[in-house]
């Protein structure tokens, strides 16, 4: 897989398609790879970039603390190498945080974003969230910690799905196979990023196009994060997935891929 070196480390990135740049920016402790599932659509229209964020991955793993600010100068830097001057981009949990700092940030990169599960200030619960996850990290094995993410970001239909909890097992099984796994320290460097989060105040300055989607049940990043983005932006829409949690794009995979799609299409 493809390195460049930018913002002072070097960045693992993957790249599928052609046509108009999108670039995405996955959620803490997860590796670009997990797109798959959305790019094995969103390839067919567009040039798909899936970099490692710091911590994580193939991408160097620096002592932290980490901040959305410095991770989207990461996105920026990492455009700048690959010659795209204007991308869309669509970002996760932890990846929307950064799409919003890009857009901040870097403007003339962005020319319209879709904010997956996201946040623009965290609250004692989020924040408690966040350190709990440290804790589990640090004390758990491979597949335990797994198991606590897994808790966070479906929704009860998807435990209750025969095919979709034999999934869930498997990743549970992957996460003590993986010969690759995050380093302690990167994730409490993103989860500093996640808990420092503050634009609510800015997001007024977004004008490009936003799409803010998520699940009405997120017991993660709940609804009164995504509404309050969305009242916040001035061209954004919301749209909720009923029954659906943080994970709600794996949960609803055949129509969020198209929505995405048409959305980005335009």
């Amino acid at each position: 897989m493809p390195t460049v070196e930018a913002n002072g480390i070097k960045i693992n990135y993957e790249e599928r398609g052609e046509g108009p740049p999108l670039l995405c920016i996955m959620g803490i402790t997860a590796p670009g790879g997990v797109w798959e599932p959305h790019v094995d659509e969103w390839s067919k229209h567009f040039r798909c970039i899936m970099p490692d964020n710091r911590g994580v991955g193939e991408t160097d793993k620096p002592e932290g603390p980490y901040s959305s600010e410095m991770m989207a100068d990461d996105c920026a830097a990492l455009m700048d190498a690959l010659g795209i001057p204007e991308a869309m981009v669509v970002g996760c949990s932890m990846g929307s945080i950064i799409a919003q700092q890009l857009a901040l940030r870097h403007p003339q990169k962005v020319s319209k974003t879709i904010l997956m599960c996201t946040w623009a200030r965290c609250d004692n619960f989020a924040r408690g969230v966040f350190e709990h996850m440290e804790t589990i990290k640090a004390n758990l094995a491979a597949n335990d910690f797994m198991k606590y993410i897994q808790l966070l970001i479906f929704d009860k239909p998807f435990w209750d799905n025969e095919e979709t909890y034999a999934a869930i097992n498997e990743g549970q099984e992957a996460a003590v196979e993986d010969e690759n796994p995050q380093p302690l320290h990167g994730l409490i460097a993103q989860s500093e990023a996640c808990k420092n989060h503050n634009t609510l105040d800015r997001l007024g300055d977004i004008t490009c196009p936003v799409l803010v989607i998520g699940g009405v049940n997120d017991r993660f990043t709940p609804k009164w994060m995504a509404d309050e983005v969305h009242a916040a932006l001035p061209y954004s829409e919301l749209h909720l997935y009923e029954n659906s949690g943080h994970g709600f794009h794996f949960e609803n995979m055949e129509d969020f891929n198209e929505r995405t799609t048409n959305w980005l299409k335009g």
